[in-house]
């Protein structure tokens, strides 16, 4: 039996809930070994992150993002 076969054997085990979140690694696995979704997704993060901030930590996060902006590390 491979891998493959294995783990659809094991998945097919579980109780319905936990299919649901083993559905939702894979799709992060997937985002994650594509390059264009992943910068997607880590730049949703970063600013997901600055918007939930609290307002004090603003005007600082604010300048991390200007700064990273303009060392390439993100894009706009």
């Amino acid at each position: 039996m491979t891998v493959h076969e294995a783990t659809i054997a094991k998945i097919q085990q579980l109780p319905e809930s936990l299919v649901h979140e083993v559905s939702d690694f894979v799709d992060f696995l997937l985002t994650k070994h594509d390059s264009t979704r992943w910068q997607l997704w880590t730049h949703f993060a970063e600013v997901l992150e600055t918007a939930e901030s609290d307002f004090v930590d603003y005007l600082s996060n604010l300048e991390d993002y200007e700064n990273r902006l303009a060392r390439g590390e993100i894009q706009w």
